[in-house]
C-alpha cells in the first residue's frame, strides 16, 4: 500500500518541539503493557505512535500512565501530542478523535456464588458494581445504569480486589482482563456476552485543529486497511479484540 505523505507543514501540529510525545495508557493491556525486563511498553498503541512518529520524520518518546484518565488528561493539556483512548462523548472537549483502531468488549465478573446469569440482572437496586475511575466503561454505565450503585476506584486491579473481598457484587472491565482474573484463581466467572464495545481511536488536543486530525485520521485507516494492526496484536499475542471496520476518509 503507498503509504500517505505528511505535508511538511503540518508536521509541527503533531510535533511542535520535534518530538512526537504518545501518551500510552498501561491499565489497557490489549492496547499496551509493560516491557519485560524494565522496558519500554510494548502494545499495538505503542507500534502505532512509533510508526506515525517515522511517517513525521521526528523521534518518539513515550509518555506512560497506569490509568486511561491521566492519560486522557495529558492529551487534553497537551502534555502529550497524542493519545489512544476509548471514543466517549464525555472525554469529546478537548480533543478530536480519529474513527477506532481496535474494538475491545466490556463485561461484567461476579463470583462463583452470584445469582446473576447475564448482563440484563445486573443493574438492579442493592447491586454495588466496581470501576476503573474515568475508564471507558465507568463513563458509559454513568449514562446505562439506572438502579445499581457504581463504585469508583483507583484502576482496574483496585475494582477486581474490591469484588473478591466482597466489597462489590459486580466487576465491570475489559473482556480480556477479566476472563484473565477469573483464570488466575478460582471464585469468579465472567458473565456471557458483552454490555458494551469500546471503540479504541487515536486522539489529539483539539488546538492542533481539523487538518492534523484528517492527517491522523488518515493514517488510522491505512494502518488498518495494510493489516498492520491485525499483524501487531497477533504479535503481541492479543486475543479478545478485533481491527475495527474501515470507516469513511474526509475528501
Amino acid at each position: 500500500m503507498t503509504q500517505r505523505q505528511i505535508a511538511p507543514a503540518l508536521v509541527p501540529a503533531f510535533a511542535p518541539d520535534g518530538t512526537l510525545r504518545a501518551s500510552i495508557n498501561l491499565g489497557n493491556p490489549i492496547l499496551a503493557q509493560r516491557g519485560s525486563a524494565g522496558g519500554d511498553p510494548v502494545g499495538v498503541s505503542v507500534d502505532l505512535a512509533y510508526a506515525f512518529g517515522e511517517r513525521l520524520g521526528v523521534p518518539v518518546e513515550l509518555v506512560v500512565f497506569e490509568k486511561a484518565a491521566a492519560s486522557v488528561e495529558a492529551v487534553k493539556a497537551e502534555k502529550a501530542d497524542i493519545g489512544f483512548f476509548a471514543v466517549d462523548p464525555a472525554r469529546s472537549e478537548g480533543l478530536l478523535f480519529t474513527a477506532p483502531y481496535v474494538l475491545i468488549e466490556g463485561s461484567y465478573l461476579v463470583r462463583d456464588s452470584s445469582a446473576s446469569a447475564g448482563n440484563g440482572e445486573v443493574d438492579v437496586k442493592g447491586t454495588r458494581i466496581s470501576v476503573g475511575s474515568g475508564s471507558a466503561y465507568d463513563l458509559f454505565l454513568t449514562r446505562a445504569i439506572e438502579h445499581a450503585e457504581i463504585v469508583r476506584l483507583a484502576g482496574a486491579p483496585a475494582a477486581l480486589a474490591a469484588l473478591r473481598e466482597g466489597e462489590v457484587e459486580v466487576a465491570a472491565g475489559i473482556r480480556q482482563l477479566l476472563e484473565g482474573e477469573a483464570r488466575r484463581a478460582p471464585g469468579v466467572r465472567v458473565l456471557p456476552g458483552r454490555f458494551m464495545v469500546i471503540q479504541q481511536a487515536m486522539g489529539i488536543p483539539a488546538a492542533r485543529g481539523t487538518a492534523a486530525q484528517e492527517v491522523l485520521a488518515s493514517f488510522v485507516e491505512e494502518m488498518k486497511a495494510s493489516g498492520f494492526v491485525a499483524d501487531a496484536l497477533e504479535r503481541h499475542g492479543i486475543e479478545g479484540a478485533l481491527v475495527a471496520p474501515a470507516a469513511p476518509l474526509p475528501v
